[in-house]
């Protein structure tokens, strides 16, 4: 609810801080195509550990302990095969 609120309001900014995360993966799944959907002209920032989440954003930064450890988009940093994408391996051995 929530998030429709949020939505209706039309801001310039959308901040998603674990938004998703009691969802099931197939519920947010649904729930990110149509936020892709309705994000066009907006910034939104996004924080999450589920990285499904923002593979599909312009612009991904890994923060750990507070400091940026690597930065751009979800090709770019599967190709770097960084802490980005060791963490991506797990998560998608995880959800099998």
């Amino acid at each position: 609810i929530a998030i429709a609120r949020a939505l209706i309001r039309q801001p310039k900014l959308l901040l998603f801080d674990e938004a998703t995360s009691a969802l099931d993966v197939c519920s947010e799944k649904l729930v990110q195509d149509a936020l892709n959907r309705t994000r066009n002209g907006r910034t939104c920032l996004t924080i999450t550990h589920r990285l499904s989440t923002i593979r599909d954003s312009e612009q991904i930064v890994v923060i750990d302990r507070g400091r940026v450890k690597e930065s751009g988009t979800h090709n770019d940093l599967m190709c770097h095969k960084g802490a980005y994408y060791k963490l991506n391996m797990i998560q998608e051995r995880n959800d099998g």
